[in-house]
């Protein structure tokens, strides 16, 4: 069986943009990912049905654009482009309609609507505040915004070391609902729910850490139950956590490490994480990863090494094995599976 993935990239270097490839699972190998859209610094994406949402640049505008996805092609439908830094996540609400972007040098969340048509309209933008005690947390650094399994949004804010939750209406507009603070100099970055739909992982970016939290489905509040160090105890050298996933039985969950270069496997044990694997990436700065539909893969992108790397997974033990090294990839930090 062959499965689709994109890639997305920084286009400061060689990168053109967005890259597509094809995961064999019968022999466990990546083909050499292609350019197929060409765009400037499209550091996230996410795909719906047939609409590509991903992040965008165009000199000194920033923000997102949509491309139909249709016969092998790739049509902008719309962007949404305004003066400044683009956004560092994006995220889409199927029952809604609408996407939502984490602007991390600005510290705001903006909702769009993707009209029937494939165009956008903005609906509401939240500009977040605070800082931290690091030299990252000069302000307010909104770095992921997804939905909660009861519908709410989650606002994960690396400058101000919180995570928030907001309602949404029908048209698109937010309203805080909860706000948890973290151990200041956290610098939370992205998070996962369990299966369970009351349990979530945070990852530090500036702690090297994942946290457990409970979350409350009646108030939207979240509460921190563990914290765990995602690098061993003996490295001194400079890290940084990025991408977090957990596998669908909830039972394990993966974290990547800048600096440690490394895949952190960890076995959730009647609540709590245990480590059981540390392995290599193969290269340096990865950035982000993915499990592939069937779980039996995690590919990963290492950024400052323009190379990818497949590990096949054991869905018994969690852990994982490298099949395949030195996937030719520019500039890789995201990568998504269709």
């Amino acid at each position: 069986m062959k499965e689709q993935i994109y890639f997305g990239t920084y286009t400061k270097k060689t990168s053109q943009g967005i890259y597509h490839a094809f995961l064999d699972t019968d022999t466990a190998q990546v083909s050499t990912p292609q350019v197929a859209i060409t765009v400037e610094n499209p550091t996230y994406l996410t795909i719906t049905d047939q609409t590509l949402l991903t992040v965008a640049k165009e000199g000194p505008l920033g923000g997102i654009a949509a491309y139909e996805l249709a016969d092998d092609s790739y049509v902008l439908t719309d962007d949404a482009l305004v003066a400044g830094p683009n956004p560092c996540y994006v995220a889409f609400d199927k029952k809604r309609s609408l996407v939502y972007t984490a602007n991390y040098h600005k510290g705001q969340i903006d909702v769009y609507r993707l009209n029937n048509d494939k165009t956008l309209t903005l609906c509401d933008s939240v500009v977040q505040t605070g800082y931290g005690p690091r030299k990252e947390q000069d302000g307010s650094h909104v770095h992921y915004t997804n939905l909660t399994p009861d519908g709410r949004l989650v606002v994960v804010d690396l400058g101000n070391d919180t995570v928030s939750t907001y309602d949404i209406s029908a048209e698109g507009k937010l309203a805080p609902v909860s706000i948890l603070k973290t151990k200041a100099g956290l610098g939370p970055r992205h998070l996962v729910f369990a299966p369970d739909k009351k349990t979530a992982y945070l990852v530090g970016e500036l702690s090297s850490t994942v946290s457990v939290l409970d979350y409350d489905l009646t108030t939207g509040a979240f509460h921190l139950l563990q914290t765990v160090s995602t690098i061993p105890d003996d490295w001194t050298e400079h890290n940084g956590a990025a991408a977090i996933r957990i596998s669908n039985d909830g039972r394990f969950v993966y974290v990547s490490n800048r600096g440690h270069n490394s895949l952190a496997v960890f076995e959730v044990l009647d609540g709590e994480l245990k480590l059981i694997q540390h392995l290599t990436t193969h290269g340096d700065f990865p950035r982000d990863f993915a499990l592939d539909p069937t779980e039996r893969f995690i590919l990963v992108a290492n950024q400052n090494t323009d190379n990818a790397t497949l590990y096949t997974r054991d869905q018994e033990t969690g852990l994982l094995a490298c099949c395949q090294k030195d996937i030719p990839l520019p500039e890789g930090v995201c990568v998504y599976f269709k």
